[in-house]
């Protein structure tokens, strides 16, 4: 792959693309370019991209759609995904994030702070330089720079959204985090109401973890705390 990096472009408008395609070419990526949904999924499957950018309303199939699918394909699921849509509103960003977006970008936007965000999506993909690779907590075991989690020596596979969300509550353990503060922090969303995101995506983090779910406390009334130290010992088996 040359470049610094490949990033699928899926947009229907032709205009648009042309400007994306060429301050993302002058920036070292690789450009790949579809103007449909279904041409979308072919070409994320056929060349796996370091990145898809896509348009929420697209002629044949809604990016909504588009990012189901490849969050359910076990060969794209760990793509990162960036909507870039007109729809700003609230629910649609929350929506967005539920499938399983990594970011989401309002039109009209600043072609700099895309380029600033998309940067900083494939950083915490490939994981941080400097950072200890990996994290041992009770039954729990994390590779930050390999996206990857065991429980008990069992690899758990989580979305990128899901690794960020238990970081936030392990790097900030015994310290309440409100729902309000997780939207912000970790979807990037400042909310002066509740969602129900939080909730959705801590029960379904939780499934996936199993016994170390127990680590993630609900503080009532307020939104959600990491143990800030495990009670079950060592993990079993877990991975040297």
């Amino acid at each position: 792959m040359k470049g610094v990096g490949r990033i699928l472009i899926v947009e229907d408008e032709s205009d648009l693309q042309k400007v994306l395609k060429f301050n993302l070419e002058r920036e070292g990526f690789e450009v790949l370019q579809a103007f449909g949904g279904e041409d979308a999924l072919r070409l994320a499957r056929e060349h796996r991209p370091d990145m898809v950018l896509l348009d929420l309303m697209l002629p044949d199939l809604p990016g909504t759609g588009v990012c189901k699918a490849l969050k359910a394909d076990s060969k794209t699921k760990r793509i990162p995904v960036v909507i870039l849509t007109a729809k700003g509103e609230e629910i649609d960003r929350v929506l967005g994030f539920e499938l399983g977006a990594d970011d989401y970008v309002v039109k009209p936007f600043s072609v700099r702070e895309l380029l600033l965000r998309l940067r900083a999506v494939l950083k915490r993909n490939r994981g941080e330089a400097g950072e200890t690779p990996l994290l041992t907590f009770g039954r729990l075991s994390i590779d930050r720079d390999a996206h990857r989690i065991w429980v008990d020596g069992r690899e758990v596979d989580l979305t990128a959204l899901e690794l960020k969300l238990l970081l936030t509550l392990h790097d900030r353990r015994n310290r309440v985090q409100t729902r309000s503060t997780l939207l912000d922090d970790v979807w990037g969303i400042s909310a002066e109401i509740e969602t129900r995101t939080v909730d959705t995506h801590v029960k379904r983090l939780r499934e996936k973890l199993g016994a170390a779910g127990d680590y993630i406390e609900t503080v009532r009334g307020v939104g959600y705390r990491f143990a800030e130290a495990p009670d079950d010992g060592p993990p079993r088996g877990a991975r040297k």
